[in-house]
C-alpha cells in the first residue's frame, strides 16, 4: 500500500537519514543543520499554504469555507495545547532548569513518547493527503521528511545525553517511526469511511505544518540576527517553498 510505504519513509527513513548528521564531525554538522532547518521551514510553509490548504478549500467548496477556517483554528489550538502540556511536563521534571533550556534537558522517556505522538500525527497527515490525490501525498511526505530530519537529530542527541548508547538510541529513534505507519493506516481506513471529513483533515494538517514552522522553527532562526546569516535563511526558506511548488507541478503533470 502506497500510504504505508510513504508513511514509513516520512517516519522511519527520516530518522535513519538524520543519523548522517550525527556521524559527521561536529563542526560540519553544526554548520549544515541550521541551513537545513531554514529549508525545512520553507518546505512546511509551502506544503501548508500551496498544497494542503488549497486542496482543502477546493474540496470543501464555498459552502465549507467557514468550516475550513474552524478546522485551521482548531488545529492551531490543538498543537498549542500539546506543546504547552509537553513544556509543563518538562518544567516539572526538571525544576530549576531555565525555560530556554527545557527542551534540551528533556528526559529520554519523554522524547520517545513525544516522538511517537508526533509521528502518529505525521502518518495521519500523509494518509489524508494521499486519499486526496497522489501528487499531494508525495509533496506532503517530502515536507514531513524535511522537518523530521533536524527534529530527529536533536532527539537522538537528547537520548544519548540521557545515558543511552548510540546504537540503542538509534534503534529507539527508528522504532518511534512505526507510529507514523500506524497513524497512516488508522487514518486511511477512517477517512475512507468518512470522506466528507477529508477537507477538514487537510486543513487541520495545514495548521499543524504552520504551527511547527512559525512557533517551532522560526524562533530558533532568529537567534542569529547578523545580515549574512539572515540573508541565507531567507534564501533557503524561499528555496524550500519553491521546491514544494515545483514538486506539486511536476507530480500533477
Amino acid at each position: 500500500m502506497m500510504v504505508v510505504l510513504f508513511a514509513a519513509f516520512g517516519g522511519i527513513a527520516s530518522a535513519a537519514f538524520a543519523i548522517v548528521f550525527l556521524w559527521m564531525r561536529e563542526e560540519h554538522s553544526a554548520l549544515i543543520l541550521p541551513h537545513f532547518i531554514s529549508f525545512a521551514t520553507g518546505a512546511l510553509l509551502g506544503a501548508a499554504l500551496l498544497a494542503l490548504l488549497p486542496e482543502a478549500i477546493e474540496a470543501a467548496g464555498p459552502a465549507g469555507a467557514h468550516r475550513i477556517g474552524l478546522a485551521l483554528v482548531l488545529g492551531l489550538g490543538v498543537f498549542f495545547v500539546i506543546e504547552k502540556l509537553v513544556l509543563w511536563w518538562h518544567v516539572h521534571a526538571h525544576e530549576g532548569v531555565s525555560h530556554d533550556h527545557v527542551r534540551e534537558r528533556a528526559s529520554g522517556v519523554l522524547v520517545l513518547v513525544g516522538d511517537s505522538l508526533h509521528n502518529t500525527l505525521d502518518g495521519v497527515v500523509i494518509a489524508a493527503a494521499f486519499l486526496t490525490n497522489v501528487s499531494l501525498g508525495l509533496v506532503t511526505t517530502f515536507a514531513v521528511a524535511a522537518h523530521e530530519i533536524p527534529h530527529r537529530v536533536g532527539d537522538f542527541a537528547i537520548l544519548v545525553q540521557a545515558g543511552l548508547s548510540r546504537p540503542r538510541a538509534l534503534l529507539l529513534n527508528l522504532a518511534t517511526g512505526i507510529a507514523s505507519v500506524l497513524g497512516a493506516i488508522a487514518a486511511y481506513f477512517g477517512l475512507r469511511q468518512a470522506t466528507g471529513a477529508l477537507p477538514y483533515a487537510l486543513a487541520f494538517a495545514a495548521a499543524g505544518f504552520l504551527y511547527i514552522a512559525v512557533a517551532g522553527l522560526i524562533p530558533g532562526l532568529h537567534r542569529s540576527a547578523d545580515p549574512r546569516t539572515s540573508a541565507v535563511q531567507v534564501i533557503l526558506i524561499g528555496t524550500g517553498i519553491a521546491v514544494i511548488a515545483l514538486a506539486g507541478r511536476l507530480t500533477r503533470a
